[in-house]
């Protein structure tokens, strides 16, 4: 009995100790990001490139839940317009380019964590979790006089060949910093995504074994808090 009663003495004092450092927030705020995508195609055959630039923008929702310790927990959802694909290098002495654009409608859903001031002031955070894209459509430019005859067997298929698959999944992360003011939060982010999927068949029969989104993005955005 005695031991029973330590130890609920115990789970009393350790729950109000928790809800004591857990410190909930119910906030909600929306906004608009834009920036620069440097992307390229992680391919197998390999494919000599260089990051292709392109643009990103879209609008985000971002729902704050709690505060543990110094850490701020909240989740965001953003939907995206995205430029991707790859741009292809060649040797000097080749008057060859090409170069091909992926374009995407995305949807990450992070996990949003950071640290500093509040409700105004400056905080750092970083971002974390899947996201999930749809491509719009897609092009290529050719220069130089670039056909497909004059490159190695290997990866003469991947001139003209058609998008077999238009659903893209992966994983995203960022970090950044955001300044909270009375006008509204303005941030800048650094981030990286990480595609799992392949624009192109995989199977042993098909001309790659593996066809995945890499995408560097830079991002300036601005939110306003609603609730």
């Amino acid at each position: 009995m005695r031991y029973l009663t330590t130890l609920i003495i115990a789970i009393t004092v350790a729950t109000g100790a928790f809800a004591q450092i857990e410190q909930p927030r119910r906030i909600l705020e929306v906004g608009v990001a834009g920036g620069l995508n440097l992307s390229q195609m992680d391919l197998q055959p390999q494919v000599r490139q260089t990051l292709l630039k392109g643009i990103n923008g879209g609008i985000s929702a971002r729902y704050t839940s709690e505060k543990y310790f110094s850490m701020i927990c909240a989740a965001q959802l953003e939907v995206n317009f995205s430029q991707r694909g790859w741009e292809e290098e060649f040797d000097e002495n080749l008057p060859y380019t090409f170069n091909r654009t992926l374009n995407y409608v995305e949807i990450p859903f992070m996990a949003h964590l950071s640290w500093g001031k509040e409700p105004r002031g400056l905080q750092f955070f970083i971002n974390l979790g899947p996201q999930v894209g749809f491509l719009l459509s897609d092009s290529e430019e050719y220069g130089g006089g670039l056909v497909a005859e004059n490159r190695p067997e290997s990866i003469r298929p991947i001139y003209g060949k058609e998008i077999d698959k238009s659903f893209d999944y992966g994983i995203v992360g960022g970090a950044g910093l955001e300044l909270k003011t009375k006008a509204g939060n303005f941030f800048v982010e650094g981030r990286y995504y990480y595609g799992l999927s392949d624009i192109f068949n995989n199977s042993k029969i098909d001309d790659f074994g593996r066809s995945a989104n890499q995408v560097i993005s830079i991002r300036l955005g601005y939110s306003i808090r609603i609730l």
